[in-house]
């Protein structure tokens, strides 16, 4: 991980498109969990997504252009430097990547697919050996025209890929290593499937959809490779009337909360488990302390909310009160475009 006081660095990746500064590298304190923001660099184009290497000394990120590609960045440099080339990753508007089974995967919105790139012994990324397009459409009349692979995540097991597709209302199971296709999840059509996180018991999954403000839980079966979809419950109170488009899905480390990022309506969603796992219910909604929340995550305490608020240009930090899972705003940072933050 990054030499710091705490020992804890934030990446916060954003769209330079839009005026953000690329990558943007902030100490943690790991007391209070404020950043502090150290340098950035801005040799990715939109890197809009990232992940920290396992030992945190290589960083990966997307390049969300038309053109799409991957990169690798040497975190042991102050700011991080490119290791190696950026490589393209045959596909358009890359969103999302996961790291599983030597590759990094991505998906790429634009284009409908998954890539596959093998991670060399020094860390840099090799040419794409599979290129996996998905095929079919949703109801949605200007969302839905076809496919839009949104993110990747790798179940606990290590041994599949699951794909969730905005496009056609599906998520898409492939097999590691590989990828492999092994079947497709229909989800309820014109929901728009966004993201996907797994419960720490690795057996179940709770899908965010954006184009209809719910989630999905699902039953994760890791022996065969099945999803098995449960049921929706709303992340936004009935009669709210403005337009939501949640965007990310976060699940405690103990299992007893979901949160869920929700644009538009501009707030922090908690919701209550049940023991199984297979019911929630929504808390309550939290303003998310500015605009357009694209993404959300969990600190490296396990106590923490960090939300991208990428209109509003900031990562704003939430402590998490342990008995009923409802985050409390205590600071932020400016991050103009802000669009992820991870830790390492």
């Amino acid at each position: 991980m990054g030499v710091t006081g705490s020992g804890w660095r934030a990446y916060i990746g954003s769209f330079t498109s839009a005026g953000g500064a690329g990558v943007t590298v902030a100490d943690v304190d790991d007391e209070t969990g404020a950043l502090r923001i150290r340098n950035s660099t801005d040799v990715v184009v939109n890197p809009s997504y990232l992940a920290v290497a396992p030992g945190g000394s290589v960083l990966y990120a997307v390049s969300e252009t038309d053109d799409g590609a991957a990169a690798a960045l040497d975190v042991g440099q102050d700011p991080p430097s490119l290791a190696g080339e950026a490589v393209p990753v045959l596909g358009a508007a890359p969103t999302h990547l996961a790291l599983a089974g030597g590759q990094l995967l991505t998906a790429n919105y634009g284009s409908g697919s998954v890539t596959a790139l093998p991670v060399l012994e020094d860390g840099r990324l090799g040419e794409p050996v599979a290129v996996l397009r998905h095929e079919g459409r949703g109801p949605h009349p200007e969302r839905q025209q076809g496919p839009h692979a949104h993110a990747v995540a790798a179940d606990p097991s290590g041994g599949w890929l699951l794909a969730v597709d905005l496009g056609i209302d599906a998520v898409r199971v492939y097999g590691l290593p590989g990828p492999r296709p092994h079947r497709e999840v229909r989800l309820r059509p014109g929901s728009g499937p966004r993201h996907l996180a797994f419960h720490p018991r690795g057996d179940r999954a709770y899908v965010v959809n954006e184009l209809d403000p719910t989630i999905t839980a699902c039953r994760w079966d890791a022996a065969s490779g099945v999803l098995e979809p449960l049921g929706e419950t709303r992340l936004v109170p009935e009669g709210t009337d403005v337009e939501t488009y949640p965007a990310e899905v976060v699940v405690s480390g103990d299992g007893r909360f979901v949160w869920a990022a929700n644009r538009g309506h501009d707030s922090i969603a908690t919701l209550a488990l049940d023991a199984s796992g297979d019911r929630m219910e929504l808390v309550t909604t939290t303003p998310c302390g500015g605009h357009w929340p694209r993404d959300l995550t969990l600190g490296p305490s396990g106590r923490r909310l960090y939300v991208s608020n990428e209109r509003s240009g900031d990562v704003t930090w939430f402590d998490i009160d342990p008995s009923s899972g409802v985050p409390r705003r205590e600071g932020s940072v400016p991050a103009p475009a802000a669009s992820c933050v991870v830790f390492g």
